[in-house]
């Protein structure tokens, strides 16, 4: 029968007890984890979201009314306990933080009762992460998860803090939006009162924090709600949350001091980690020949090497066709692994058909001298030789070549040395490797439409000594952009944006816009660059994703309190769902009947 507290309050939370609290009585209250019935004896570990507590029950101190309760104590019954904090008698426990101390039982209420759980609340379940999601509240008792949910505000508040103490505003952007259709894909609101029309949920504060620096809010933060209805992956989710910031009267640098002091403010608060100050930079085209990524994990090697002189004219067709096509041959050195087993090579050559590759080329250095490779016998022995020597490969190594496309290559030798660095545990997870990109293309040319895109947005400003380019080379033309990676992870990214009305107009011709598209879809953004607009830059950093770095967590929903499985459904609410046909009515919509 659930008691009420009657009066009764808390005093400490478990785990904030200590050998300094010996004598004191005090009142706890929480989940009890485990009873154990020893006969005149009962030990309980009470445990609460600052830790586990052990409190003793005998009957000569908490009466027999207490003990009886005691006895009918389960896994997560809620209890408030009064007692006296004593030092234990026995061996203490190492693995608990309280593990020092115990409370001795004078009272006991159970607040309320509970069936057992599906499964057990502890540290580094075994549970199927589905039948953990569908019951999320449970497996947010997890003490793991709750230091993960419990660092991520302290992460937030150190965030705001930094950033009040440099001069930011924390303004909220309004949720419901135009729609923007470039970029992802947008979830879209109906509008009752205007029939046929739709908000969109923001996919960035982007336009709205822009205008704040028209308005003259000259620096803005806020920790933003943002959706995009596109596939998930392991660091993605339908919504999720940046830290959105801009500065006005600025470049690229003082956004990159702004940002790295306030990253290093938090990895020393929430994890104790000093990062070195400035952090690293490498231009865009530095970090594709070298690593194939433009978010290069930089804890191990095995760099990209470019072999297309090397190889240019020898006998083997795939090779100098790609040559031919104007693509490039590249490969990587595996040290030490040329007696890798055909079948796991095999392996490698399926995972790098998964990134756009035809094939992948091998030739393994035995420890003898010999070769061994699938294309050989179309090279001559000095063809090889020259090959070996600029991959700097020795007796022993095994070296891997994409030949195709220059984005394929990249994007295949990029994914192919991170999935073999994790084979062969080449990655120390313990380092924390910050780095920017900088330099970024401003345009890519999308094969779908035929025409170039912007790789960050329509509003990032060319380098100044590219902007001649704009009508005659587009894609020559560098931008004013920068990229924060982290142990291979793109943590957030901005751009300088452009705030002269020529230069804009200028960037939207080059993306196939008329003048009439882009009135449609910016429009109030172009009106308000008419009436003074200074130069402003900004950036957003992914904040479950740096929370996801810095607890070394698989996923981002070991940090999310809610999150959503792969098909951006909730397992716990079951969202999303049917809703009444009235709402549709009074909405003005239908649904179309699906086919047999």
């Amino acid at each position: 029968m659930a008691e009420s507290m009657k009066g009764l309050k808390r005093t400490h939370r478990c785990g904030e007890l200590s050998a300094a609290n010996a004598g004191e009585t005090v009142t706890v209250m929480g989940w009890v984890q485990k009873q154990r019935n020893k006969g005149g004896i009962i030990f309980v570990d009470l445990r609460d979201r600052a830790g586990i507590l052990q409190v003793i029950f005998e009957e000569s101190d908490c009466g027999a009314d207490n003990f009886a309760k005691a006895e009918k104590l389960r896994s997560e019954f809620v209890v408030a306990v009064v007692g006296k904090v004593e030092k234990r008698a026995g061996a203490v426990n190492e693995s608990l933080a309280t593990g020092e101390i115990e409370v001795r039982a004078k009272e006991l209420r159970i607040l309320s009762e509970a069936e057992t759980p599906p499964f057990p609340i502890e540290e580094n379940s075994k549970t199927k992460e589905e039948l953990r999601l569908k019951y999320r509240y449970l497996d947010l008792r997890r003490p793991d998860l709750q230091k993960n949910l419990i660092l991520r505000s302290k992460i937030a508040t150190t965030i705001r803090n930094f950033l009040s103490r440099e001069g930011f505003l924390e303004i909220e952007t309004p949720i419901l939006n135009k729609s923007t259709p470039e970029g992802a894909r947008d979830y879209l609101v109906p509008s009752r009162v205007h029939p046929g029309c739709f908000y969109a949920l923001p996919q960035s504060p982007q336009i709205f924090k822009q205008l704040l620096m028209c308005s003259g809010y000259d620096r803005y933060f806020q920790i933003a709600k943002c959706f995009r209805d596109e596939d998930l992956r392991a660091d993605r989710q339908p919504e999720f949350t940046q830290v959105d910031l801009e500065m006005s009267f600025v470049d690229v640098d003082d956004v990159i001091d702004a940002t790295e002091r306030m990253v290093a403010e938090v990895c020393r608060e929430a994890i104790g980690l000093e990062v070195a100050l400035p952090m690293k930079r490498m231009t865009w085209e530095e970090a594709m020949n070298r690593f194939g990524s433009d978010k290069p994990d930089t804890r191990f090697g095995m760099e990209l090497k470019d072999v297309s002189e090397a190889v240019k004219g020898c006998g083997f067709g795939v090779f100098t066709g790609a040559l031919d096509a104007g693509g490039s041959v590249r490969g990587i050195n595996v040290k030490g692994q040329a007696e890798m087993p055909r079948k796991k090579i095999d392996a490698l050559v399926e995972f790098a058909k998964g990134y756009g590759a035809k094939g992948l080329a091998y030739l393994s250095v035995m420890p003898d001298g010999s070769y061994k490779s699938s294309f050989a016998k179309f090279m001559t022995e000095e063809e090889l030789k020259n090959l070996v020597a600029a991959m700097e490969g020795e007796a022993g190594d095994l070296l891997l070549f994409a030949a195709d496309r220059q984005k394929i290559v990249w994007s295949v030798l990029g994914a192919l040395r991170v999935e073999l660095a994790r084979q062969l545990d080449m990655i120390d997870n313990n380092r924390f490797d910050f780095l920017w990109i900088t330099h970024f293309p401003q345009f890519e040319w999308s094969d779908e439409e035929e025409r170039y895109v912007a790789m960050h947005h329509p509003f990032t400003m060319p380098m100044d000594e590219d902007l001649e380019m704009l009508e005659t080379d587009p894609g020559k033309v560098r931008a004013k952009a920068y990229d924060i990676v982290l142990n291979g992870v793109e943590l957030g990214g901005g751009s300088v944006r452009i705030f002269q009305s020529d230069v804009q107009e200028r960037m939207f011709e080059a993306l196939g816009f008329t003048k009439e598209k882009a009135y449609a879809q910016f429009g109030f953004l172009l009106d308000a660059f008419k009436y003074g607009v200074p130069p402003h830059a900004g950036l957003a950093i992914g904040l479950d994703r740096f929370v996801m770095l810095l607890v070394k967590a698989e996923s981002i929903r070991e940090v999310i309190a809610f999150p959503k499985v792969k098909d951006a459904s909730c397992l716990m609410s079951e969202a999303p769902g049917p809703v009444d046909p009235a709402q549709l009515e009074e909405l003005c919509l239908s649904l179309a009947e699906e086919e047999e």
